[in-house]
């Protein structure tokens, strides 16, 4: 790890999220956060002290709220809290995405509306430097009162109970801790409510699909300008002009960047005067029209996201004047929203990449190209499976774009009776990007034996710099192979962001 990312409740970036995510940065709490969190500590003591009925803190949870707690259980309240949620089930969250929920808990933990010790806080980041998580189930979430079931899974792992991985071996976590030199802590009043209330499961899957979905919105255009030089496009649809006429600016700015890819290409020149065709198929000519909006639904997610990361999602809220608020900030709509946005967004991406590989491969529409880009079309099938390959995955995500954020089930006996269901929303995404990340990786593959076929003529300057990455990694196709190693290998590099336009202009 190098470099230090101070958390303190109100700064963290999407950016930050995906460096802890990955490792490459250690985390410490701010001197400020821990004076807002003593401060709000001194409240819930004092609550306590009192024999004041606050719920979460001397009462029951949910449809409980009711049952007032005896002074001398109310730890016990917090451990039981903790067991009773967690309850997930399905396969677990992966490794980057859990160290970004620990990171988003010790964040709004350290905001200071909890009412919590830094000790927990102080927990969670020494667990993330010292490069142990605990396993997570996907599934189990309603996202209110948040992601009480995920959250309650990682809660465990800081009261020394369950398990916890540390270097791909999983042990007691007790046992871990000590191993990395931590202890668990001992829960206080309201701190079992602190940790597993909160929307930070599904916000820590959405902050790093956004990130992936910035660089897959990128390497589209690589992919998209990549095949429109092997299928004899033109580039006029791309003027400056005709978006300026609409005023989009997703529209514009995907429009800016195919010119800057097809620049000074020689296969362009090569049928600018006696090309026939009037224009391009739509998944050629509409790609700003398309690309575009996507762009546009990032920046807006970008936004909800940002904003949620710095987020008050506790229940009740701690106010330094002493008092203690109940209120649904744990409620993951505006989240959800934006994950079901994103999903619709990328399958966009998705269908007209799809429609893209087709052309390439299509004996009918690719431009005098070999049959599915093979050399020797018969004997062998090129890249027919490639583009079928590309078919289901586009078809997977027009399924899994349905919103799930329009769905509610009433639970805890109807005391929650409007949930938004983010965590589903959030596991959807992340299997869209997925294929979207395939089917990209797909059209590249596809897209540079286009541009090999058009050989001795070279693409424009950022297009060649794309086929000469896609060259270092996969080798043309002659006779027939196995391309599913081939696919993920590209699938790899466009996950790197190797084909981003930094990555390019490099």
């Amino acid at each position: 790890m190098t470099g230090k990312i101070e958390i303190d409740g109100q700064s963290l970036t999407v950016d930050d999220v995906a460096r802890v995510a990955r490792g490459e940065v250690r985390v410490e709490l701010s001197a400020g956060a821990r004076t807002r969190m003593n401060a709000t500590r001194r409240v819930v003591e004092g609550i306590v002290a009192r024999h004041e009925v606050v719920y979460g803190v001397t009462t029951g949870f949910g449809k409980l709220s009711e049952v007032a707690i005896p002074p001398d259980r109310l730890a016990e309240l917090q451990v039981n809290l903790v067991r009773s949620h967690a309850a997930g089930v399905g396969p677990l969250l992966p490794e980057r995405e859990v160290r970004a929920m620990m990171l988003l808990r010790a964040n709004v933990i350290a905001k200071g509306y909890s009412g919590a010790r830094a000790d927990l806080a102080d927990l969670l980041l020494a667990m993330l430097n010292a490069g142990v998580w605990p396993p997570v189930p996907e599934q189990g979430s309603v996202g209110a009162s948040g992601d009480l079931a995920p959250l309650a899974h990682l809660a465990l792992a800081l009261i020394g109970e369950g398990v916890l991985i540390r270097d791909g071996r999983a042990a007691a976590a007790r046992d871990v801790l000590r191993e990395v030199g931590l202890s668990p802590v001992t829960l206080g009043p309201k701190e079992g409510i602190t940790l597993i209330n909160g929307t930070q499961a599904h916000t820590a899957v959405a902050a790093l699909a956004l990130v992936d979905a910035h660089t897959l919105w990128q390497t589209a255009h690589v992919a998209g300008a990549m095949s429109l030089e092997a299928l004899l496009g033109t580039p006029v649809a791309f003027d400056p002009r005709i978006q300026d006429a609409r005023g989009q600016l997703g529209q514009a700015a995907s429009a800016a960047l195919l010119r800057e890819l097809l620049r000074d290409s020689q296969i362009r020149e090569s049928h600018r005067h006696d090309d026939p065709r009037v224009q391009d198929a739509y998944a050629l000519r509409c790609m700003p029209q398309v690309h575009g909006p996507v762009l546009d639904a990032i920046d807006f997610a970008a936004g909800v996201i940002g904003r949620e990361l710095n987020a008050a999602t506790d229940n009740p809220l701690v106010f330094e004047n002493g008092e203690m608020l109940s209120g649904g900030n744990f409620h993951g709509q505006s989240v959800a929203m934006v994950l079901d946005f994103l999903a619709i967004a990328m399958t966009n991406l998705a269908t007209i990449a799809e429609r893209r590989i087709d052309r390439l491969v299509h004996p009918e529409l690719n431009q005098g190209m070999p049959a599915f880009l093979s050399p020797e079309p018969g004997v062998n099938s090129g890249f027919m499976m490639a583009q079928v390959t590309a078919a289901s995955l586009a078809s997977e995500c027009k399924v899994l774009s349905h919103p799930a954020s329009v769905d509610t089930i009433p639970t805890d006996g109807s005391k929650e009776d409007v949930v938004p269901m983010a965590m589903g929303a959030a596991w959807k995404l992340r299997r869209i990007v997925q294929n979207v990340r395939h089917i990209l990786a797909i059209e590249l593959m596809c897209g540079a034996q286009g541009i090999d076929c058009r050989a001795p003529l070279t693409p424009g300057r950022g297009v060649a710099r794309a086929h000469r990455v896609v060259r270092s990694l996969v080798a043309p196709l002659g006779a027939d192979r196995v391309l599913a190693g081939d696919i993920a290998t590209l699938a790899d590099a466009v996950a790197d962001a190797r084909f981003t336009s930094t990555e390019l202009a490099s």
